[in-house]
């Protein structure tokens, strides 16, 4: 089966995971330090960010042009959610193991995501698809931009004593819980749902 030019994006998402999380935990230490105001993030830190605003920016662009060139496949379908659940989830995982961010955090954001792909799981073998709803695209933007603050050590607000990357993370869980809350009860016909013998 041949990739289109969507699933091939999205591919290179997934393979942009673990290089995120060998410069964020293997080479940290290794190739030098920055210093900004009181904060100091090693370079590798700053490479791995770049790497995930690539790969975030990823995540818009293949399902852009998959439904501007009309080349939407079940491929597609399932690695692009596939894609943003292992960048999410390899990047919290990473700030946890770096002191950066409470497991709690953590542990809430990835719980939503398995339980609104079991949704989704339920929904595909009934035949339905949920698209992806306002509140679950801000859960994702804030998601993004907490991690990325989180990633930067909360460069550039820690100048100015700032906790934007705390609030950042509060507001990502917040978001994170309404918008699973949103899928549920949208789609609570699915799972009170009992299929005809």
């Amino acid at each position: 089966m041949e990739l289109n030019l969507a699933n091939k994006i999205t591919l290179a998402r997934i393979f942009l995971v673990p290089i995120i999380m060998i410069f964020l935990l293997v080479l940290r230490f290794d190739i030098g330090q920055v210093h900004v105001g009181p904060v100091t993030l090693t370079v590798s830190e700053i490479i791995a960010t770049l790497v995930f605003i690539v790969a975030a920016v990823t995540d818009g662009l293949d399902g852009y042009i998959a439904r501007r060139k009309k080349i939407v496949t079940n491929l597609g379908k399932f690695l692009d959610p596939l894609a943003d659940k292992l960048l999410i989830t390899a990047a919290l995982i990473s700030l946890v193991e770096m002191q950066r961010l409470e497991a709690w955090i953590a542990i809430v954001i990835i719980s939503r995501e398995f339980a609104v792909t079991g949704l989704r799981l339920i929904a595909v073998a009934e035949g339905h698809v949920i698209a992806a709803s306002t509140w679950g695209k801000a859960k994702t933007i804030t998601q993004i931009v907490a991690i990325i603050s989180l990633m930067l050590n909360n460069i550039p607000f820690s100048t100015i004593s700032f906790p934007f990357d705390w609030w950042a993370t509060r507001v990502a869980v917040l978001l994170t819980i309404i918008s699973g809350i949103d899928y549920f009860y949208k789609n609570r016909k699915l799972v009170n749902y009992t299929k005809p013998s």
